[in-house]
C-alpha cells in the first residue's frame, strides 16, 4: 500500500497535536448530526464530531445546533471516535475518519418519508439527525448545484472563503430568483421524488447553507458536500471529482431514477452533467443550466480557461436534453416542456 501523501501526514499531525492538548484541558466531542438518506436497501448516516469548549454548551438531543462565523472552521475534528448510530430502533457503530466524519451505511430499510435518528458518544445520546427515503416507485429526481445556482455571493472568488469565515451575517449571500419555486413546482409533479444538492463546498458551512435553503423555501434534501484540504495523494480535493463520484453513486442507488441534473455555466457544471448524461443516459431525464451574467462570471471565477480536463466529453455524442437560463423563472417552463415529451426508446 502508498504511503499518504506528505500533506495528509502532516495534517494528521497537526491535528493529532491540537486534539491531545484541547482534551487536556476539558474539550469534548460535540457531534454535528447532516441530512442522511435511505434506499429500499439501506440507510446511509452523515455526520462530523468535532471537539467543543465547553461540554455544558453540548446541544439537547432535540435541539439544532447552531454554529455561525468563524466558530464553523476553528473547531478541531474529533478523530478515530466511535460514534453510536440508531436507526429504527437498531444501534450501530462508526469510527471517524481523519476529517472527523462518520459516513455510515447501516442495513435498514425504512418507510418512505423523513425519520430521525440519534447519535452518540461514550455511551450518552448527544444529537437526532435526519433522514430522507425517497418513495420506492419514484422515477424523478432533482440534483442542484449550490454556489451560483441556487445562491449568489457576488465577491470573487478568493474572498469567499474568508468571507464564510469571519462574518457572522448571512445575509451576505443572496437568492437566485425562481430557483426555490422551480423546485418546490418539480417536486410537486413528483411525489416522494428526492433532491439532493451536490457541492464543492466544505462540510463545515453545512449548517450555514441548510439555514439559507430552510429561510428562501427551498425544498429540503440532503447535501452532498466534501472536506476541503490534503488528501491521501495530494494537497487538495478534486471538486469535479466529488461531483463526478457522487453522481455516479446516486444512479447505482436509485438505478430507476432519471435525475434533472441543476448547475451554472460558471465552471464545470455544462460538462460535467454532459459527461455524465453520456455515460448514464438511462439516468438523465434533463439537464438545467443557470447562465451567469458577465459580471457574475468574473467576479465569481475569474476570467475563463482552457479546460485542461475534457473527461468522458464527446461533442459528438447525443446527450440530455438542455436548457438555459439566467433564473428560475426562465427555467422552469423549459424543464416542464422538456419533462412533458415522450422519452426516445
Amino acid at each position: 500500500m502508498a504511503r499518504p501523501h506528505y500533506s495528509s501526514r502532516l495534517e494528521d499531525w497537526f491535528n493529532s497535536g491540537v486534539k491531545a492538548i484541547l482534551s487536556r484541558r476539558g474539550w469534548r466531542e460535540r457531534i454535528i448530526p447532516h441530512v442522511g438518506y435511505g434506499t429500499q436497501e439501506f440507510t446511509r448516516v452523515l455526520a462530523r464530531v468535532v471537539l467543543s469548549r465547553d461540554p455544558r454548551n453540548q446541544p439537547r438531543h432535540d435541539e439544532d445546533q447552531v454554529v455561525r462565523g468563524w466558530r464553523v472552521f476553528v473547531t478541531a475534528p474529533a478523530t478515530g471516535v466511535q460514534v453510536a448510530v440508531t436507526v429504527d430502533g437498531q444501534s450501530f457503530e462508526g469510527t471517524t475518519d481523519r476529517g472527523g466524519f462518520i459516513d455510515l451505511v447501516v442495513p435498514v430499510v425504512l418507510p418512505p418519508g423523513w425519520h430521525e435518528i440519534s447519535l452518540g458518544v461514550h455511551g450518552e445520546r448527544q444529537a437526532r439527525g435526519k433522514v430522507y427515503v425517497p418513495d420506492p416507485d419514484a422515477d424523478f429526481g432533482l440534483v442542484s448545484d449550490i454556489d451560483d445556482t441556487v445562491m449568489l455571493t457576488m465577491l470573487p472568488r478568493p474572498l469567499i472563503a474568508a468571507w464564510n469565515t469571519f462574518v457572522r451575517d448571512e445575509q451576505a449571500r443572496r437568492v437566485v430568483p425562481g430557483m426555490a419555486e422551480m423546485y418546490a413546482e418539480l417536486l410537486a409533479d413528483h411525489p416522494g421524488a428526492p433532491i439532493f444538492y451536490l457541492s464543492t463546498g466544505a462540510w463545515n458551512t453545512a449548517p450555514t447553507l441548510t439555514r439559507f435553503l430552510d429561510r428562501h423555501g427551498y425544498p429540503a434534501g440532503p447535501m452532498l458536500l466534501t472536506d476541503w484540504g490534503p488528501t491521501n495523494t495530494g494537497w487538495f480535493r478534486s471538486g469535479r471529482e466529488h461531483k463526478r463520484s457522487a453522481l455516479h453513486r446516486l444512479a447505482t442507488e436509485f438505478p430507476n431514477v432519471k435525475w434533472v441534473l441543476v448547475g451554472d455555466d460558471g465552471q464545470h457544471d455544462p460538462q460535467l452533467y454532459g459527461d455524465f448524461a453520456q455515460t448514464h443516459p438511462d439516468h438523465v431525464r434533463a439537464i438545467g443550466i443557470r447562465q451567469l451574467t458577465p459580471a457574475e462570471q468574473v467576479l465569481s471565477h475569474g476570467l475563463p480557461v482552457p479546460n485542461p480536463d475534457p473527461g468522458a466529453h464527446d461533442p459528438h455524442r447525443p446527450t440530455a436534453a438542455t436548457v438555459h437560463g439566467p433564473d428560475g423563472h426562465a427555467l422552469v417552463a423549459q424543464l416542464r416542456a422538456v419533462l412533458s415529451r415522450p422519452e426516445a426508446t
